[in-house]
């Protein structure tokens, strides 16, 4: 991937790539996530942090809060760890990034567990983001030298139950984003450095055994807060950007046809705990208009650059079109799972984020193989509109597990 952009504000650099003239953070990180950058949408810094890690769950539609324990119960819901059967468990899954569009972007993750004791279990997780390399140039076009922008994030979960069905579980994450290296613009603008950051999750989960006529059958509901944690800059303690703190909550119910047939559906909510962005006050000739003070006007909503608590707190009202524009920040994903002989996996989903939020809308499959200790998982997406970012994206997924018996 080849392609020169300015070192400035935020300057993502690595995704101007997809659309030409994108420099803000704001709108390349929407690029990134496959939203479309026209419609209000809501941005933060680091949005890898958000994306479906795993096949499985990424097979299901992004579900995953409610969804039964395992390797990768980390990234969708800490609270599921302490309920896991096996003793130790490793996973890593890997997807080629945007692949229809370039070809050295890449999404990998890693996690794993330990189980305690019956009743708790460690957990850790390393996310890794690759944009591929790029030619950075200054504002003048002289090339300052070629980079390979990435985001890390690493960390670790203790999980345990609270009672024989309920379980709690926290992580705690370190968030490293490089974006342009030690390189800077030479026509005098914000010098450029890597953002640091940390976050912490918050999950609980919920199971029992349930009976529909005379089958037995589960149900379970999960409910989550992610990647809570203080602003990130990328290069003056003034610039200061959310990351994508998210809330989620849903529920899981399985059918056990007999000893060898099985099937869950799954329904999970998203909403990001973010300021919406407001509408500011414009001239008559189309300008933004600012105060006496040089600061934007806002016509509608409120001002998003509020502390965290007030911020994480507020974005349950704070959007200009009111309750209404609220539960358009709300995307809904939809899963299923067949499960034979506890053996081999059929999965399908579907994902849906409104049309003025970002307009991400996607049927997803995926299939699973069980081969004792060693799982392999495989995803695939495909997009209700032609020509999408995440059209045909790929997840692969590689178990190893250890039962305690």
């Amino acid at each position: 991937m080849k392609f020169k952009t300015i070192v400035d504000r935020k300057s993502i650099l690595c995704i101007a790539l997809i659309l030409s003239g994108f420099s803000a953070f704001g709108q390349n990180s929407v690029i990134i996530s496959g939203q479309d950058p026209n419609r209000r949408v809501i941005t933060t810094a680091v949005p890898f942090l958000n994306f479906a890690p795993d096949s499985r769950h990424s097979g299901m539609g992004d579900v995953g809060v409610a969804t039964s324990p395992d390797a990768n119960s980390v990234a969708w819901n800490s609270g599921k760890l302490a309920f896991i059967q096996d003793d130790f468990g490793l996973s890593l899954s890997y997807s080629p990034w945007l692949g229809k569009l370039v070809n050295d972007m890449s999404l990998s993750y890693l996690t794993g567990f330990k189980k305690i004791d019956e009743n708790s279990a460690f957990g850790f997780d390393l996310r890794y983001f690759n944009m591929g390399d790029i030619q950075l140039t200054d504002g003048r076009g002289n090339e300052l030298g070629e980079f390979n922008p990435r985001d890390i994030a690493i960390g670790g979960t203790y999980s345990r139950k609270l009672s024989q069905n309920l379980g709690l579980g926290i992580s705690a994450r370190f968030i490293y984003s490089n974006l342009s290296g030690n390189i800077s613009s030479s026509s005098g603008g914000n010098e450029a450095k890597a953002g640091i950051g940390v976050g912490t999750d918050i999950g609980m989960y919920y199971q029992k055994s349930t009976f529909l006529g005379s089958k037995e059958g589960s149900w379970a509901w999960g409910v989550g807060i992610t990647n809570i944690g203080p602003k990130i800059t990328y290069n003056s303690a003034e610039d200061l950007d959310y990351i994508p703190t998210n809330f989620r909550i849903g529920t899981t119910y399985g059918f056990f046809f007999d000893e060898n047939n099985k099937l869950f559906l799954s329904l999970d909510f998203n909403k990001l705990l973010v300021p919406t962005p407001p509408i500011y006050a414009t001239n008559e000739d189309g300008t933004l208009a600012t105060d006496e003070n040089g600061n934007l006007i806002i016509a509608a909503g409120k001002d998003p650059n509020r502390a965290l608590i007030s911020g994480l707190f507020s974005s349950f009202g704070d959007a200009p079109g009111g309750f209404e524009e609220e539960m358009k920040e709300i995307t809904v994903s939809f899963g299923a799972e067949y499960l034979y002989a506890e053996k081999f996996a059929l999965r399908t989903g579907y994902f849906y984020e409104n049309q003025s939020k970002g307009g991400r809308r996607y049927f997803t499959m995926g299939l699973g193989l069980d081969l004792n200790k060693l799982g392999v998982d495989f995803s695939y997406l495909v997009p209700q509109t032609q020509n999408h970012p995440l059209a045909e994206t790929l997840r692969f997924t590689v178990l190893y597990t250890i039962s305690s018996n």
